[in-house]
């Protein structure tokens, strides 16, 4: 594993490289599906600001849900929790990214569930992209010892482990892959309905809905073999909680534009 990159003087973390490699994957997603939902033109800065400001709060409300969820810790050395070089919780960056997103929609006065629909499958593949960046920096982000082909050790990782292990971000990086394939043929199906029924055809915000739903089942799966404590109930982790709440928030979602009138 390669935590960091020395160039001279200058350790550069590859978590952070990948989070860029991530913004920039997220971003050619998110311009071609606002494009063809005729949201913004591909040549305008719209799509670049519906990336590059929801990641950035993602980044800062992961930090803050991760450094909240031992408070602990936070209260013994603050300074060195709020910047230390890793610790991101998901669920803090979804909270973070929406809000962003938010803000957004209302400033560019686009339609909120359109957005969200237009933003799905770039959130899910720029997720996937970034988890490479917790592969490489051996984060403490592996599963649990394995004996399979493909189990890995990460000696020189910043949580190290000689045991061989799941390499969960791979695993995650490959259900990204699937769920943004999957917003993107929901959202393909989406518009032909809407172009041949019109726009009461599809109800908006039938992909976001999708979003929760597979990306919140995902993470929720990933967590029985992953190494976070079980500390809700002693059987599902922080993780797996706030999965549910996504999942459920998704099916509600998904209940609520179904059985809107036309």
């Amino acid at each position: 594993m390669l935590p960091f990159i020395h160039l001279g003087h200058l350790l550069v973390p590859t978590f952070g490289i990948m989070i860029a490699v991530a913004m920039v994957v997220a971003y050619y997603v998110m311009r071609a599906d606002m494009a063809r939902r005729g949201l913004a033109a591909k040549d305008t800065s719209t799509a670049e600001m519906f990336v590059a400001v929801p990641a950035l709060c993602g980044i800062v409300g992961a930090k803050l849900y991760h450094v909240l969820e031992t408070p602990r810790e936070l209260l013994a050395d603050p300074v060195g929790q709020l910047f230390s070089r890793y610790g991101l919780a998901w669920f803090g960056g979804l909270i973070g990214g929406l809000a962003a997103f938010v803000w957004l929609a209302r400033k560019f006065k686009i339609p909120m569930l359109d957005m969200f629909d237009a933003g799905s499958a770039a959130a899910a593949i720029g997720y996937g992209v970034g988890r490479i960046g917790c592969l490489l920096s051996g984060d403490g982000d592996y599963g649990k010892p394995t004996s399979l082909p493909w189990g890995m050790s990460f000696p020189n990782g910043l949580v190290p482990t000689t045991e061989r292990v799941h390499p969960t971000p791979i695993y995650e990086l490959i259900a990204a892959c699937v769920i943004a394939w999957i917003l993107w043929q929901l959202g393909t199906r989406q518009l032909q309905t809407r172009k041949e029924r019109g726009a009461s055809g599809a109800s908006a915000g039938t992909v976001f809905a999708a979003y929760l739903i597979l990306t919140g089942l995902a993470r929720f799966l990933v967590e029985f073999i992953r190494i976070n404590p079980r500390s809700v109930f002693g059987v599902l982790t922080n993780a797996q909680t706030a999965s549910l709440a996504c999942v459920v928030a998704g099916v509600a979602l998904w209940l609520r534009v179904a059985t809107k009138p036309a």
